[in-house]
């Protein structure tokens, strides 16, 4: 019996050590299959994600796209004009109030721009409503455009009915010498052409002010110094610009150094292409984005060996302005019902050539209607093209709509 114990013993601790194992083995099942279940849920988790992913999401049609897809061959050629409302009328009638006729011309040319002077403007209602019905019977908000200066150039501000405030002229304000009373009287200006719904004024001259036999321009730049020309050229844009009225540095490539009237014939610098950019040239690279420029029916024979006025030089217009100087706002010719032109050019002849040499817009031809079936004519028969179109056109609206003309959705 002694014997037994031991070998009792040894039998019950052989046992207890067998039982480790197995408990062991045990306990690594729920193991594995706690691995299962996670994967298992990872898996759910995954389709669920799938299955679940937001929709596919439309971007939004480009509301200028949509503007130009709507616009008609006709409207879009429309945008590449400004002229004086009795220039689209058959009567010819002066206009200072909306009509049927005025309406239903403006639904044909769909101008990008109307210019209205002394003789359209009688008093601060008038204009007001005027202005504010040539801008709901376009086809697309235009430029409401005046020649507002200062000095003897003023429509509204020589008009007594309007008690506004008068300067003598561009360099009676300047000769101070402190750009801010130039930018006060930019601030002036524009504050009361944007109450009378004007949005395009065609200044401030640009010139510099070098030939005293001059008869165009004279007191009408600011300075005959290159560099104070064209500090308060930008200090009255700035001005304007204050008030949301866009700017026009006029008269690229510069009036200052000519003898002639360009409204009676053409007007000639003799000047060569050093001259010219250490002078003439200088205010306009003032010219920002945001501003026009105009360009003058001046011939430059040193630099382009003949006599074509600028208005109608491509290497003046796209060489010069755009390429050299980097002008990158846009281009409106001088007005194309003047000698300079009309004495040698067909309205049709000079809207193509303008078009062609670079100019964004053509103020003025001679005869509207000419000039605007030829470039209707010059897109069907394939002289311009339809991408050029589409470019200018969207280069023009886009300078409306980043000057609060042209609000789009």
């Amino acid at each position: 019996m002694r014997k037994l114990i031991p070998f009792l013993l040894a039998l019950l601790l052989l046992t207890g050590c067998a039982a480790t194992p197995v408990a062991t083995t045990a306990t690594t099942i729920p193991s594995t299959t706690a691995q299962s279940e996670t994967t298992m849920m990872t898996e759910t988790t995954t389709v669920t994600e799938e299955t679940t992913l937001p929709p596919e999401t439309t971007v939004a049609p480009d509301p200028m796209d949509v503007l130009m897809n709507s616009m008609t061959l006709e409207q879009k050629v429309g945008q590449l004009f400004i002229a004086a409302p009795e220039q689209i009328l058959d009567s010819g009638a002066t206009v200072t109030g909306m009509t049927d006729e005025l309406a239903e011309a403006l639904k044909i040319y769909s101008l990008g721009g109307i210019i209205l002077f002394a003789h359209n403007i009688q008093d601060p209602d008038q204009i007001t409503a005027l202005n504010s019905a040539l801008t709901a019977q376009s086809v697309v908000s235009p430029f409401i455009c005046v020649d507002e200066e200062g000095g003897l150039v003023a429509r509204l501000g020589r008009n007594s009915a309007f008690n506004l405030p008068t300067y003598e002229n561009a360099a009676a304000v300047a000769v101070s010498g402190d750009p801010e009373d130039v930018r006060n009287m930019g601030r002036t200006i524009g504050a009361y052409l944007d109450r009378y719904g004007f949005n395009l004024d065609f200044a401030p001259v640009a010139d510099v002010n070098t030939n005293p036999n001059n008869p165009i321009i004279g007191t009408r730049a600011f300075s005959s110094d290159p560099e104070v020309a064209a500090t308060m050229a930008a200090a009255f844009a700035a001005g304007l610009r204050e008030h949301g009225v866009c700017a026009t540095y006029k008269h690229f490539p510069g009036h200052g150094d000519t003898n002639q009237d360009s409204h009676s014939g053409l007007a000639v610098s003799w000047r060569n292409r050093e001259q010219q950019e250490a002078c003439e040239w200088i205010p306009f690279q003032e010219a920002t984005n945001m501003d026009c420029v105009m360009i003058a029916h001046v011939a430059l024979p040193e630099i382009t060996g003949d006599m074509t006025p600028s208005t109608l030089s491509r290497e003046v217009v796209t060489g010069i302005l755009r390429e050299e100087l980097g002008f990158r706002g846009l281009i409106i010719t001088d007005a194309m019902n003047m000698g300079a032109i009309t004495d040698s050019y067909g309205s049709s002849d000079a809207a193509i050539t303008a078009l062609t040499a670079g100019c964004d817009i053509v103020l003025m031809p001679n005869n509207v209607p000419a000039a605007f079936q030829a470039v209707v004519d010059a897109i069907g028969n394939g002289t311009f093209s339809e991408e050029w179109l589409d470019a200018t056109v969207r280069r023009i609206l886009t300078f409306k709509q980043a000057h609060g003309i042209l609000v789009l959705p």
